[in-house]
């Protein structure tokens, strides 16, 4: 743990997770930029670096986006992520009746609180589940992967079977580029770049930024009339006790949905939300401008991060997706999530615990005390934004390979994340599938082989059997939510 710390305090790592945070709660504030996006949007200038530094840039631009998404939904009624729904609920309220400050000032703390204890969580559970992980073999591992697969269901919010196409069209994605097990290139159209598959950086900028600024230009602007004075920050000693209990639930229950793999903020800050008011004296005031509300829902969009980087970390299974994204810059730096990682590169996993750690206390005092500034970004036009965000995205796909066929590649997946927007397909299970769809063929393959191709092998073994259960109850869950 001691060598960790000094890795992170070590050369310019700190103030690259302040810039991260910084430009997280920027990313966060501004309409139609989400958290996915941002971190999507940074990963390519984060190869130049060493792994570490780039990873706490990563981390920052998470947490700092989850607070960020905060700011418009207050101040607008406008959710800066989705994440942030729940936010606007009792944030907006509240600045219409001048307490614009303290809605955010709110939501800045509780939100710091959630993601701490979800840090502190992990710390502890993490080690755990890996060192369960150890006992995998080729079987476990396949089975493992489909249980990642089964979160498209959750990924789908409510078009299933779109996001099970999706995720099929990952997994063809995936098999592009050399075979896993015999080495013969496979659609690659004799094109010599996809000998090694597509690259996953260029594929994450193009579905995630390219597209969603292809997107968001076909949508009016936000109705910045609505624009709020901030007035004060702080909240007194009264309102202190008053998000006190709201809190402690919000962040026991963000951190158990951000630890379900696919489900994401959205989801634990209505569910802490509605907890929240079971338990308020005051039901009466949840709509109308409750703090405690308020509290509960931005406190439990935070705690999802350290959640969400549970199974991500141990398994390799993104948990949102924004780790979905974060997995990827793992990948590219040569760090694969798993056991391995807890065995090999334990001073690494421990700066990366503490990493998520400081970066969200960071976000206390920098929330805090730019919060008039930040809030001005709720006013950028996005004629001057979108033309940025592009520049970024081309610059970025190239300087990771100098190759033009990656930006090439990059702008056809922008077109496409573009036209999954408007046709109401869900991305997310498209990159999911891309990610584990490698993973899945080879260990399938490998199992079979190692059986003699028998099929057996999968519910002859305890654990793969169990993760294949799994994964069918997690569809099933899903079905049933539905209805």
């Amino acid at each position: 743990m001691s060598e960790a710390l000094q890795d992170l305090l070590t050369g310019n790592t700190m103030w690259l997770m302040l810039v991260g945070v910084v430009a997280g709660i920027v990313i966060g504030a501004l309409p139609g930029l989400t958290a996915t996006m941002g971190v999507a949007l940074l990963v390519p200038f984060t190869f130049w670096l060493p792994t570490l530094p780039a990873l706490m840039v990563l981390l920052g631009v998470y947490v700092g986006a989850m607070y960020g998404g905060a700011l418009p939904a207050v101040l607008i009624r406008t959710p800066g992520t989705p994440a942030a729904a729940a936010t606007s609920l009792d944030g907006y309220p509240l600045a219409q009746t001048g307490r614009a400050g303290l809605a955010i000032g709110i939501s800045c703390i509780t939100g710091v609180v959630g993601g701490v204890f979800s840090t502190l969580v992990l710390m502890f559970a993490a080690p755990q589940v890996a060192r369960f992980a150890l006992q995998f073999g080729p079987a476990e591992y396949f089975a493992l992967a489909v249980f990642g697969l089964s979160v498209i269901a959750s990924l789908s919010e409510r078009h299933l079977l779109k996001g099970a196409l999706m995720g099929v069209c990952g997994l063809l994605l995936a098999t592009i580029g050399m075979d896993p097990i015999t080495a013969v290139p496979r659609f690659t159209f004799g094109s010599t770049p996809l000998l090694e598959g597509l690259a996953l950086v260029p594929v994450l900028v193009g579905v995630f930024a390219m597209g969603e600024v292809l997107y968001q230009t076909t949508l009016p602007e936000p109705d910045r009339s609505l624009f709020r004075e901030i007035g004060r920050v702080l909240p007194s000693r009264t309102e202190y006790h008053r998000v006190t209990v709201p809190t402690v639930l919000a962040s026991i229950t963000g951190t158990f949905i951000g630890a379900l793999p696919g489900v994401g903020g959205d989801v634990a800050s209505f569910v802490a939300y509605d907890q929240a008011k079971k338990v308020s004296r005051h039901k009466e005031e949840f709509g109308k401008g409750s703090i405690e509300g308020l509290a509960a829902a931005e406190c439990a969009n935070n705690s999802v991060t350290g959640g969400a980087m549970i199974p991500m970390l141990t398994l390799g299974i993104p948990g949102d997706a924004v780790t979905a994204v974060i997995l990827g810059a793992l990948l590219m730096h040569g760090v694969r999530p798993g056991p391995e990682l807890f065995e090999k590169q334990t001073h690494l996993l421990f700066a990366i615990f503490l990493g998520l750690l400081v970066a969200n206390l960071l976000v206390l005092p920098v929330g805090l005390a730019g919060a008039r500034l930040f809030a001005q970004t709720v006013r950028a036009p996005r004629r001057y934004l979108f033309p940025l965000i592009v520049v970024l995205c081309v610059v970025g796909s190239y300087a990771i390979n100098n190759s033009m066929f990656d930006v090439g590649v990059m702008a056809f997946f922008g077109l496409v994340g573009w036209v999954l927007r408007v046709a109401r397909f869900p991305v997310a299970p498209l990159v999911l599938g891309l990610i584990l769809g490698r993973m899945t063929e080879e260990n399938l393959r490998r199992a079979l082989i190692l059986s003699g191709g028998s099929w057996m092998v999968f519910v002859q073994r305890p654990i793969a059997l169990s993760l294949l259960v799994l994964a069918v109850l997690s569809v099933l869950l899903s079905l049933r939510q539905r209805k």
